[in-house]
C-alpha cells in the first residue's frame, strides 16, 4: 500500500552522502528498481548491486523513500522532497558553522567565491521579494 509523500525532514537526521547520490537518482528519474538506480550512474562509477540494495533499504528505514512490489521487483520512490533536504542541509550549516547566522553564512559566501554581478542583482530581487511576502498586511501592521 502506498504511503503518504512526506515533505519535511521532521526531526530525522540528514541523508548521507551515499544515501543523497541515490536520492538525486530517483528525484531526477522517479520511480525505479535497484537495476535502475545502479544504470542511471555513470558507467566508471556504478555502485554495486547489492550495497545499493543495502543503502536503499537504510535508506526506506529512514523514511526517505519507500517501495512497492511490481511483479518480482522492488520499485523505490522518494517520500522526501529535494527541498526539505535542501532546507535541512542549510538549518544545519547554519547551526554548526554559523552559530544560527544567517548574515554569517551570507558574509562567508561572498568572501569564499566570485559572485557575479548578475548574482547579486537576482539574490537582491529576491531578497526584495522576501520582503514583500513577509510584511504583515491589513490594519492592524505593526
Amino acid at each position: 500500500m502506498p504511503r503518504k509523500r512526506l515533505k519535511g525532514l521532521r526531526g530525522r537526521q540528514l541523508p548521507t552522502a551515499a544515501e543523497l547520490r541515490l536520492l538525486q537518482i530517483l528525484w531526477e528519474i522517479g520511480d525505479a528498481t535497484v537495476e535502475e538506480v545502479v544504470n542511471a550512474h555513470p558507467m566508471r562509477e556504478r555502485p554495486n548491486y547489492k550495497t545499493t540494495q543495502t543503502v536503499l533499504r537504510i535508506m526506506e528505514r529512514k523514511s526517505f523513500i519507500t517501495h512497492e512490489t511490481r511483479g518480482r521487483v522492488f520499485v523505490f520512490k522518494p517520500l522526501i522532497s529535494r527541498k526539505a533536504i535542501d532546507h535541512g542541509s542549510v538549518q544545519a550549516l547554519l547551526s554548526r558553522n554559523f552559530d544560527g547566522s544567517a548574515v554569517g553564512l551570507f558574509l562567508n559566501l561572498l568572501e569564499a567565491v566570485t559572485v557575479e554581478e548578475k548574482d547579486l542583482d537576482e539574490l537582491e530581487a529576491q531578497i526584495r521579494e522576501y520582503r514583500k511576502k513577509s510584511k504583515p498586511s491589513g490594519p492592524n501592521r505593526e
